[in-house]
C-alpha cells in the first residue's frame, strides 16, 4: 500500500537504529505528543530499541484523555436528560466520569448513539426534530475543521435542535505549559503530523526559540518515527533548535489554509483546562459568539457537578510524562481495557491502553519520575 508498507520495512528500520546509536553521544529526552504515536512506539517495541541515551517521553497526545473530568460529567447529565440525543465518537462510549459512562448510561436508557462523522449528528438533528441532539466535539485541531463544518451546515439548514459541547485542545500551549515546568526533563519533541497537516508548523517556530528545544514534525509508521528520532538527536547533539519536517509528504509549513479559515470562523480561542495539566492559557477552542447559540453547556444549564478522580488512577502523571503506565499499582489488575480506572487505559490513543495491548508488565523497571504540574 503506497506511502504505508514502504514505512514498515524493518531493513530501513535497522540501518536507522544504527545511525542513531552512531549519532547519540549524550543522554536525550525526546517527546511524542501524539497517541498514535506512542501506540506505534510501544506496539513496535522502538523505545525499547533505542539507544541506551535516549529515552521517549510518552506526552498528552491523546485528545480524549486530556477531556477534563468536569466535562465528561457534563455530556453524562445532558445525556441523560428525557427527549435528548447524545452523539459521539466511539472512542467517548466508556471514558469513565466521576460516576459512570456513556456506555452504561445507553444500556440504562440514555439514547446515546455512535457516529462516524459530524456531519451524521447534524442529519440526526435534521431528521429528529422532535428531539434535542447534543454532539460531543472532542479533539486536537485535527477534528476542529469537520466539527466547524458541521455547525456551519447545522446554521444552513436552520437547525434548532442541534448543538455542541465543544472540548478542543491546542497542542503548542500545552507544550508550553510543558516546558514551563521547573521539573520538565523534555529536550525535543516530535511534533503530530496530523496536527501540522492542519495548522502548519509555523506556531512551532517561537516555541523552539524561545526555549532552545529542537522540534521535529513527525508521522506515524515506525520508519517516521525513527528518522523524526535521528532528526532530533542530530539537533541536540550540534546544539541546534529548531522546526524540522520530517513529514514532508503530507505537511507543509503553512498547513491546509481552507481548514485554518473554517476553525476561525466558528471558534475562538480560550483557556482550557486539560486533565493531568491544569488551566492552558489560550489551550483550547471554543465557539464564537455568533454561534453561541449551538453551544449545549449555555443551552443546558447543568449545575451541581461535583468532579472525582478516582485516588488510585494516576492519569495526571502518565499523561504529562511523569510516570509510565507500570508505575500504577492498578495497572492491569483493577484497572484494564474493559475496567477502566481512568482514560488513558479505554481511549485508542492512550498511553496505558499502549502499554497493556502490548503486554508491558509492571515487571518493566519504574520509569525516572518528576513532578507532575
Amino acid at each position: 500500500m503506497k506511502y504505508l508498507e514502504e514505512y514498515r520495512d524493518p531493513v530501513l528500520a535497522r540501518r536507522l537504529l544504527a545511525e542513531l546509536t552512531a549519532t547519540a553521544t549524550g543522554s536525550w529526552r525526546i517527546m511524542e505528543v501524539c497517541g498514535g504515536q506512542t501506540h506505534t512506539l510501544v506496539r513496535q517495541g522502538i523505545d525499547e530499541l533505542l539507544p541506551a541515551g535516549i529515552r521517549m517521553i510518552h506526552g498528552p497526545g491523546c485528545p480524549v484523555c486530556v477531556t477534563p473530568l468536569e466535562t465528561l460529567d457534563r455530556v453524562m447529565a445532558i445525556a441523560a436528560r428525557p427527549g435528548t440525543v447524545l452523539a459521539s465518537f466511539g472512542d467517548m462510549l466508556r471514558v469513565p466520569g466521576s460516576t459512570t459512562d456513556l456506555l452504561t448510561l445507553r444500556a440504562e436508557g440514555a439514547d446515546v448513539r455512535v457516529v462516524y462523522t459530524p456531519m451524521d449528528a447534524v442529519r440526526l438533528a435534521a431528521e429528529l426534530t422532535d428531539k434535542d441532539v447534543v454532539f460531543l466535539a472532542v479533539g486536537f485541531e485535527t477534528t476542529a475543521p469537520a466539527n466547524a463544518m458541521a455547525v456551519l451546515h447545522a446554521e444552513r439548514l436552520g437547525l434548532t435542535n442541534f448543538s455542541v459541547v465543544v472540548s478542543h485542545v491546542l497542542v503548542p500551549p500545552a507544550m508550553t505549559a510543558l516546558l514551563d515546568d521547573p521539573d520538565c526533563e523534555v529536550q525535543a519533541f516530535l511534533a503530530a503530523g496530523h496536527v501540522c497537516a492542519v495548522m502548519g508548523w509555523r506556531e512551532y517556530e517561537p516555541i523552539a526559540a524561545r526555549y532552545r528545544v529542537p522540534i521535529v514534525v513527525t508521522g506515524f509508521e515506525p520508519l517516521d518515527l525513527l528518522e523524526g528520532v535521528l532528526m532530533a538527536v542530530r539537533q541536540l547533539e550540534s546544539g541546534r533548535h529548531r522546526v524540522e519536517n520530517q513529514y514532508a509528504r503530507a505537511v507543509r509549513r503553512s498547513g491546509n489554509l481552507q481548514a485554518q479559515d473554517a476553525i476561525s470562523r466558528v471558534f475562538r480561542v480560550t483557556d482550557r483546562a486539560w486533565r493531568g495539566i491544569g488551566t492552558v492559557p489560550a489551550g483550547g477552542l471554543e465557539l464564537a459568539e455568533r454561534y453561541a447559540r449551538f453551544d449545549a453547556a449555555r443551552r443546558f444549564d447543568v449545575t451541581g457537578l461535583h468532579p472525582a478522580e478516582d485516588p488510585e488512577c494516576i492519569a495526571g502523571a502518565v499523561l504529562t510524562g511523569a510516570a509510565l503506565p507500570t508505575d500504577c499499582t492498578a495497572y492491569g489488575t483493577r484497572c484494564t481495557p474493559r475496567t477502566p480506572l481512568g482514560a488513558p487505559m479505554v481511549s485508542s490513543e492512550g498511553t496505558c491502553a499502549a502499554f497493556h495491548s502490548a503486554g508491558r508488565t509492571r515487571s518493566t523497571p519504574p520509569s525516572p519520575t518528576r513532578r507532575a504540574p
